[in-house]
Formats: structure tokens, C-alpha cells, sequence
């Protein structure tokens, strides 16, 4: 084996690196924020160089010490996953599966059975990624978010369009509409995800003048907006893509071809490296996604 600083040097520098702050890392650890001076500077001292830059009480890691942190957070997150793995004595391979809940609610566990029936060998866990907020890739093997595409030291792979564009419901159509000229919806129930820039924004580019927009609800996620635009309460600005289901089926009726977010998608997320059944899982489950994407539409009973 290959000389290699002390393991509890290596570790005590990664949650340093992590955290970014040695107090936090000492917290972590269970020893004291000293303890975790010292290892990081007994590492220092076996590389002959330094791997913090340091301000007062401030710390920033120093371009090799970026390096090491990076291989580190990956080795320990593998070594890690495999004693978590071995522990329980099943060699079945478990995918854990980020997704952001616009799409875990309204896409992807809709289709979940569909995956299960073709690959009974895979196992599926579900958790949350929340918009915004970078993904922990040492305990996610893959994950789906919304953004402009840019994740640097990711794999990055579009897979449905986010476009959004006003929609409503069949009944709240045929009580208030119609709706076939853009300016007819400044009459409408306008409904809000997180602010009213979108409407804003849709108006601008369907060239209608809006000074002041009708009031309307504000709701804090997609899920809200849509469980609103369902229930019949207004229309609502939302990606059909997302909702390819619903207007399929009838439940909700798109307004118009006018769009806004158009600089935003949702994307397939993976890190570089993974072990080998993980990765195989990982490519059966990424070509499967694809493939939905593709057809868009749930079929019924699937």
C-alpha cells in the first residue's frame, strides 16, 4: 500500500473542508475544535504545504486543498455506502433518487410502477432535493432538478422542457372563459407560485399592457399552484412538460402557447463517480427516464 498521511488527519481535514469552518468539523467529529487544528496541521506538515488559507478566524481552502477535499468527500462517501451495504447483507443494488417535488410528485412517481415492473432487481429510494439548494452526492446517486443547466463538476443531461404557460382547469374554462386572446386573462384568477413577476413576465412577452395586475393567491411551491389550478380556483403558470398527464387526461386545459421561464429546465444530475453496481443501476434508471420523457404521456393504469 501506497504511503499515506494518517487517517484521522485525512478525516479531520475533509470535515473541515466540508463545513468550512473547524468548530462545526470538531462538533461533527466529537473532539475538540483544537484537536482538529492539530490533525490539519500535522497534514500540512506531511505535505509541506498549505492546505488552508488562513484570515483571523476565517478559513478558505487553498487550491490543492480543494483537490484533496474533492477526492476525499468521494473516497469516504464510497467507503461509507459500501459498509452500509455490506452491513445488511443483501447485494441488491438500492438507487438513491434526489428529485426536486414538483417532479416527484406530479412525474415521476406516477411512473415509478413502470420502472419496477422492467427492472425488479433495482431498488428505489425517494428523497426530496430542494430548489436552490446544492444536492449531497455523497448519499444521492442521482438526482433531477430545475435550472439553467449549469452544474459544474456534474454530469448534466436535460430531460423535459420547462417552459411554463397558463393553465386551468376544464370546469373554471368553461365558467370564466374563453381565454383565446391574451388579454382576456387580465379579467382572469391569477394564480401565484412564490410572486406575480411570472405574470409579469407573461404578459410582457404576449404584448399585452399590464400596469396593474388582478390579486390573486400566492403559493409557496408548485405543488400548491397545481393542486389550486385543479381545484378550479384560476389559472396558473406551470410547465406542461411537467404536467403532460393532466392535460392528457383533461383535468387541465393550456391557455395558450405564450411562455415565460424559457431559460430554465429540468435536468438529469450525476456525479462522476460511483461503484460498479451503482453505475449500472444508475444508467438502467437514467435511459429509462429518458425514455418516459419522451413518450410524456402516462398511459392509463400505468
Amino acid at each position: 500500500m501506497q504511503k499515506i498521511p494518517p487517517l484521522t488527519a485525512l478525516r479531520s481535514f475533509e470535515a473541515a473542508a466540508r463545513h468550512g469552518n473547524f468548530s462545526q468539523a470538531a462538533d461533527e467529529l466529537c473532539v475538540t475544535q483544537s484537536a482538529v487544528s492539530h490533525q490539519v496541521r500535522q497534514l500540512e506538515s506531511w505535505f509541506g504545504f498549505a492546505l488552508f488559507e488562513r484570515n483571523g478566524r476565517r478559513i478558505a481552502l487553498s487550491e490543492k486543498g480543494k483537490e484533496l477535499a474533492v477526492a476525499l468527500g468521494e473516497a469516504f462517501g464510497d467507503i461509507a455506502r459500501t459498509c452500509r451495504r455490506i452491513s445488511t447483507g443483501d447485494d441488491t443494488p438500492t438507487l438513491t433518487v434526489a428529485a426536486i417535488p414538483s417532479v416527484a410528485t406530479c412525474w415521476l412517481i406516477p411512473r415509478l410502477s413502470r420502472f419496477w415492473q422492467a427492472h425488479p432487481g433495482i431498488r428505489i429510494k425517494l428523497l426530496y432535493a430542494i430548489h436552490g439548494a446544492s444536492v449531497d452526492f455523497q448519499d444521492v446517486d442521482i438526482a433531477i432538478a430545475y435550472g439553467t443547466g449549469e452544474w459544474p463538476g456534474l454530469r448534466v443531461t436535460r430531460l423535459l422542457n420547462g417552459d411554463a404557460r397558463p393553465v386551468c382547469s376544464r370546469q373554471y374554462l368553461d365558467d370564466k372563459g374563453p381565454f383565446d386572446d391574451p388579454r382576456y386573462l387580465l379579467d382572469a384568477d391569477l394564480l401565484h407560485e412564490q410572486n406575480r413577476r411570472g405574470w409579469e413576465n407573461w404578459f410582457h412577452n404576449a404584448e399585452v399592457a399590464a400596469d396593474a395586475l388582478p390579486s390573486g393567491p400566492v403559493f409557496e411551491d408548485f405543488n400548491l399552484l397545481r393542486s389550486s389550478a385543479l381545484a378550479g380556483h384560476g389559472i396558473a403558470l406551470c410547465a406542461p412538460a411537467l404536467l403532460a398527464d393532466d392535460l392528457a387526461s383533461g383535468r387541465l386545459v393550456q391557455l395558450s402557447e405564450v411562455a415565460v421561464q424559457t431559460s430554465h429546465d429540468y435536468y438529469i444530475l450525476e456525479p462522476n463517480e460511483l461503484p460498479g453496481a451503482k453505475l449500472d443501476a444508475r444508467e438502467i434508471f437514467k435511459a429509462w427516464l429518458l425514455s418516459e420523457a419522451a413518450s410524456r404521456v402516462l398511459e392509463p393504469g400505468g
